[in-house]
């Protein structure tokens, strides 16, 4: 597929994988965790993102913007009726303080490209290169492969940001392609990870066998919630799982942060897990310690 919908491009990212790097944001995924700190790449279309803490007191240029008359200032605040929006943009384009934006749009192959091609000079200094993450990149399978091919043409270092939802298909139809998978490993336990997620694990982790018997890199990302997956007992037993593969010698512990959750706000969306707690240092020591023991390479932090 020629095009697909993206809700960011970072450029100079230094923390999603070597180097410096862009990072493409993928709109779509199929999972719902408690701890997502990036709601606006759920859903697949766009959406429109209100941050009334920039709104002007005596501004109501978006509210005479909107043609669908799905903004109201009922108690001297801008709200959005949800279900009379179609998110045409004519309200933020219309904002001048940029308090309504619309996240997610639609970009060509050859539009993302030339993007990523202007830091070129970057990625041949530092060793970096371009990050497909979300979202879930597998989602829009066509238009990652194409980004991917184009990026394999330009001898650009890739690194691929997934859960591993999805048919073992996508994976195999892009890994030739990949420099790097950065893989998600939540939960260990089937149920408790449909609970936190809204989908069984049981893919993911077949996926995962699949995948590492293929000799693909693969980094393993683990994001650590208070009272979730960063109990000692739990963390063995993932060690255990990831000691029978072959290949995965790297994983990176994530400490949750709370920084999304203004944006469930904005979105008008109920934040999932609105009291989970960062794990302490103790904490994310001891789960260190673990996998260390197991002889794997940890760092804490992206």
């Amino acid at each position: 597929m020629n095009q697909g919908t993206l809700f960011d491009i970072k450029r100079y990212a230094i923390h999603d994988g070597p180097g410096i790097r862009t990072t493409l944001f993928f709109k779509g995924c199929p999972l719902r965790c408690w701890w997502c700190h990036n709601p606006e790449g759920i859903a697949s279309e766009p959406e429109l993102i209100l941050k009334p803490n920039r709104c002007l007191d005596d501004c109501d240029l978006c509210l005479a913007g909107c043609p669908e008359k799905a903004l109201s200032k009922p108690d001297g605040r801008i709200r959005v009726d949800r279900d009379r929006c179609r998110v045409l943009g004519r309200c933020a384009e219309a904002c001048p303080t940029e308090a309504l934006e619309v996240v997610g749009e639609t970009r060509t192959v050859d539009e993302v490209m030339r993007e990523v091609r202007k830091d070129r000079i970057f990625y041949e200094r530092s060793g970096g290169g371009v990050t497909f993450s979300g979202g879930e990149p597998l989602q829009q399978i066509e238009f990652l492969a194409a980004l991917l091919e184009e990026c394999r043409k330009d001898n650009l270092h890739t690194v691929v940001d997934t859960s591993g939802h999805a048919p073992y298909e996508r994976l195999e139809g892009i890994r030739d392609a990949v420099d790097l998978f950065f893989y998600d490993l939540k939960h260990m336990d089937p149920a408790k990870h449909r609970e936190m997620t809204g989908v069984s694990n049981e893919v993911i982790l077949d996926n995962l066998r699949r995948l590492a018997e293929t000799d693909s890199r693969i980094q393993i990302r683990v994001p650590v919630v208070t009272g979730v997956n960063d109990n000692i007992d739990h963390t063995r037993r993932m060690a255990e799982f990831l000691a029978s593969l072959p290949v995965i010698r790297d994983i990176s512990l994530l400490p949750f942060h709370s920084m999304g959750s203004q944006k469930y706000k904005n979105l008008d969306i109920s934040c999932p897990n609105p009291d989970a707690e960062p794990p302490s240092e103790d904490t994310m020591a001891g789960m260190r310690a673990v996998l260390e023991d197991r002889g794997f390479r940890v760092r804490i932090g992206g």
